[in-house]
């Protein structure tokens, strides 16, 4: 009798560890599936392509002795500095040493920070109303010099642009200011500085895709610089 029990309560005890492994075995697979479900239905997002800013629309003057009243012209894109400062200090910072400071008249700027982030440091901005011309920029690059630009309307349409552009760093051309510049293309040619919206072409061109002007930027040499506190 004893030993009829003894064989029944094994027999019982077996069975039970066989259910418990077909369960944990059950349980495994549903967990596997749940893995594989899981890599399907939510695969890992894709990182953006990082786009690249378009390039500075600049022009200007080599090294000579006789530089004028400016350095150059720049044609920003819109009147953001926090937007339209970087681009700009990626040319200039080669070419003249680290942008540190600039300086406008807040005449046609409606956001004047005090401070914008480039490429690897901080470009500290003032404004000063009577001392700078509403038309330019003045940079102050890190105990090297100072330079002064033409700032074109970013609404100006293509062919004004490119004269001022040409007008400002030609060295032959008479020593005007900024404003005086503008003034004298409007006069000249009878249309403002925003005169006609860009065509296809054209705008390709401008925006990067040819244009002489950007393209010749980063192989000119800067100019050395005037010495800081120079007069305008």
């Amino acid at each position: 009798m004893s030993s009829t029990e003894g064989i029944s309560h094994t027999g019982y005890h077996a069975g039970s560890f066989l259910a418990k492994d077909e369960t944990r075995a059950a349980a495994e697979a549903a967990r596997r599936r749940v893995r594989i479900m899981s890599a399907t239905l939510l695969p890992p997002l894709p990182h953006p392509e990082p786009v690249a800013a378009p390039a500075a629309r600049l022009a200007l003057k080599t090294d000579g002795t006789s530089r004028g009243l400016l350095d150059g012209a720049w044609w920003p894109r819109s009147r953001d500095l926090l937007s339209e400062l970087p681009a700009l200090t990626d040319v200039l910072d080669p070419l003249w040493g680290r942008i540190t400071r600039i300086a406008v008249n807040p005449e046609h700027w409606p956001v004047i920070p005090r401070k914008v982030p480039v490429d690897g440091h901080i470009v500290k901005v003032g404004w000063f109303t009577p001392e700078i011309d509403p038309h330019k920029l003045l940079l102050l690059s890190y105990g090297t010099g100072r330079w002064d630009l033409l700032v074109i309307p970013p609404e100006t349409g293509a062919e004004s642009a490119a004269r001022l552009m040409a007008a400002a760093s030609d060295y032959d051309g008479p020593p005007l200011t900024a404003s005086a510049f503008i003034a004298a293309d409007h006069a000249r040619h009878g249309v403002s500085a925003a005169d006609v919206p860009l065509a296809p072409d054209e705008a390709w061109e401008y925006e990067g895709g040819a244009s002489a002007v950007s393209a010749a930027v980063p192989e000119q040499t800067g100019p050395p610089g005037r010495p800081v506190g120079s007069a305008a």
